[in-house]
């Protein structure tokens, strides 16, 4: 038998011991590569969103958040904002969700029982001519028209999803829509949402001259931040505004703490998984005391033994991280395709340095775990070994 094929069969004389270190191991590395393969589809996901809209800046209503919630500015602002310095364009968007839960083409496919978590859509009212603000630059079929009530566009995700395309209707409030055109933007928020004429919203929410927020498109030679503070000082109290480079800090930062706890939880892993292959070729070694003595008797050096017990931890952590590895990935795909609250929005990352940080804390585990039993084999007595009961 040759060296490496003992290093390899040897881990698993006692399969209950190995198998329970292995998955031990692999827990601590399905966590990490888990959770790498979402935060870096999120990242994926949060620089196409960034990169989507053609508005660098988007004022709201004093005290609203981010996505236009807690309050409508009037839609007079929308041209008023015009004649900022810095102003290019300007948008008014109304932005509404909707529970229905029935959707029908014309060709009378079966309807579908949700649109997303609580079976609420994303809905968004603007202009027809400048959709480009929110990213939508081109559209599959045609967009809507803005004396339509009865026409939308609808993303790619939700299309998708929903088993939609262009010609088919939708039920929203209660009446049927036909979808005239699909988008791409790259953005997964607003790919999986629906737009219409900002009238029509407005009519169905009863929200007449009314908008959710105002995109604004700045110049060329324009200082975004400078632009920005502009407008709130023109408008104090009643506008504020957030610009994409904000947001991208903002999201980034946040980002920034689960890579933290990434590196903590890999951390977390080296040292308990290290606690359980210590244990484990602790007890290996006991158990084969005499055969160690043998070895060393008939011309195994100290370094040989060291490399064969050392080699078998190895091989527990990197079985362990094969294991790990798949159940991560298959666990993400399921979680990431089936789950109603993120099919579609985030698409995992399969980038090589997760996979290739799973492998040094496997590695790691392997090495730390080994050292000391090894070590301890190592210099072990032939006489003393070979008297061992």
């Amino acid at each position: 038998m040759s060296f490496l094929s003992l290093v390899v069969k040897n881990p698993f004389r006692n399969k209950t011991r190995s198998a329970l270190a292995i998955v031990g191991i692999a827990i601590g590395i399905m966590v990490i590569v888990a959770l790498g393969m979402v935060t870096g589809g999120l990242k994926t996901s949060t620089q196409s969103t960034l990169k989507a809209g053609a508005a660098e800046i988007t004022a709201l209503q004093t005290g609203s958040n981010s996505f236009g919630s807690g309050g409508t500015l009037n839609e007079s602002l929308v041209n008023d904002l015009l004649s900022t310095n810095g102003v290019k364009d300007t948008a008014g968007i109304l932005r509404a969700t909707n529970t229905s839960s029935s959707a029908s083409s014309l060709s009378s496919n079966s309807s579908q029982s949700s649109f997303g978590p609580g079976g609420s859509i994303s809905i968004t009212g603007i202009d027809a001519g400048k959709l480009s603000l929110v990213g939508i630059d081109s559209v599959n079929g045609s967009a809507f028209s803005n004396g339509s009530t009865d026409e939308v566009i609808i993303g790619k995700t939700f299309a998708q999803d929903q088993n939609l395309t262009v010609g088919n209707t939708i039920n929203l409030y209660g009446k049927d829509f036909k979808i005239t055109g699909t988008f791409e933007t790259g953005s997964f928020l607003t790919d999986a949402g629906i737009y219409m004429p900002l009238s029509t919203l407005q009519n169905l929410t009863s929200n007449d001259n009314k908008v959710s927020a105002i995109l604004v498109k700045v110049t060329d030679n324009a200082n975004v931040t400078t632009v920005s503070q502009n407008i709130e000082t023109s408008y104090p109290n009643q506008l504020t505004t957030t610009t994409a480079e904000a947001t991208a800090s903002r999201i980034n930062q946040g980002l920034g703490f689960i890579d933290t706890a990434s590196w903590a939880i890999s951390l977390l892993a080296i040292f308990i998984g290290a606690v359980g292959v210590i244990n484990t070729m602790i007890m290996s070694v006991y158990e084969r005391t005499r055969e160690i003595g043998v070895l060393k008797a008939v011309g195994w050096t100290d370094k040989r033994i060291l490399g064969m017990i050392l080699g078998e931890s190895i091989v527990l952590t990197l079985i362990a991280f094969v294991v790990g590895t798949i159940i991560a990935v298959v666990g993400v795909e399921i979680l990431l395709t089936y789950s109603p609250s993120v099919s579609g929005i985030i698409k995992p990352s399969f980038a090589l340095d997760i996979f290739a940080r799973a492998f040094v804390v496997a590695f790691l585990v392997g090495v730390i775990g080994g050292l000391y039993p090894a070590y301890r084999a190592s210099r072990l007595s032939p006489t003393e070994a070979l008297r061992y009961e």
